[in-house]
C-alpha cells in the first residue's frame, strides 16, 4: 500500500488490568485489517492505558473506528480515538536521557520537565513512580523515580543542559544522571 493511501488513528484503552486484555485489543486491531505502527503501554496503580498508532486502507481505519467502542463496551474499557496523519519523524540529532531519585514532594517533575522545555528539547518518554520509604517511621518521606528522554533538533553544547540539570539535582537534593546522545547529522 502507497504511503499516500495509508490513514492513520491513534487510540488510546484504559481500563482495569487483567490478563488477556492487550490480546483481545491487539487480536480487534489486527482482524480489522489494521496495523500497530507505534505503542505503548503503562501500568497506573490497578489500570492499564494502552496507547496504539494504527495505519491501514481507508477501510480498515472506518471499520476499526465504527466497532471499537463496542469492544471497549464489551471488555469495559474506555476507549479515545483520533484520526491523524503519518509523516516523517523530524531529525534529532541529540537525544538527553535523565534518570533521578528524590525525596517526594510536590512540583519535582515540573522542575524537571522544566528544563528541557528551556533547553528547546521534546520529551519523547517521561516515566515516574512513587516508591514508599524504606524506614516505617512517621517522618519518613516515599522516594520518586523519574526517567526522561528528550531529543533535540540542535544541541550545540551538551555542557549547558548538563550543568542546568547538576544544579537541578543539587538544588533539590537528589541523585541523578544524564547522558547525552549525538547523532551525526544525515546529509538528504
Amino acid at each position: 500500500m502507497s504511503a499516500s493511501s495509508q490513514h492513520y488513528l491513534v487510540i488510546t484503552a484504559l481500563g482495569v488490568d487483567r490478563p488477556g486484555i492487550v490480546n483481545a485489543i491487539t487480536r480487534h486491531v489486527s482482524g480489522c485489517g489494521c496495523n500497530i505502527e507505534d505503542s505503548r503501554l503503562a501500568m497506573l496503580g490497578d489500570e492499564f492505558t494502552f496507547i496504539m498508532l494504527l495505519s491501514g486502507s481507508w477501510n480498515a481505519i472506518a471499520q476499526i473506528e465504527s466497532t471499537l467502542p463496542l469492544k471497549g463496551a464489551e471488555l469495559d474499557l474506555l476507549i479515545v480515538m483520533k484520526r491523524t496523519a503519518g509523516h516523517a519523524r523530524p531529525s534529532a540529532p541529540a537525544t538527553v536521557r535523565v534518570q533521578v531519585e528524590v525525596a517526594d514532594s510536590p512540583h519535582l517533575i515540573e522542575r524537571f520537565t522544566d528544563l528541557f522545555d528551556t533547553h528547546h528539547m521534546n520529551i519523547a518518554e517521561l516515566i515516574s513512580r512513587t516508591h514508599p520509604a524504606e524506614d516505617a517511621g512517621q517522618s519518613a518521606v516515599p522516594r520518586l523515580y523519574i526517567q526522561i528522554a528528550a531529543h533535540a533538533p540542535a544541541l550545540p553544547n551538551a555542557t549547558n543542559i548538563e550543568r542546568a540539570f547538576r544544579t537541578l539535582c543539587t538544588e533539590l537534593d537528589a541523585q541523578g544522571t544524564i547522558s547525552v546522545i549525538s547523532y551525526p547529522q544525515q546529509n538528504t
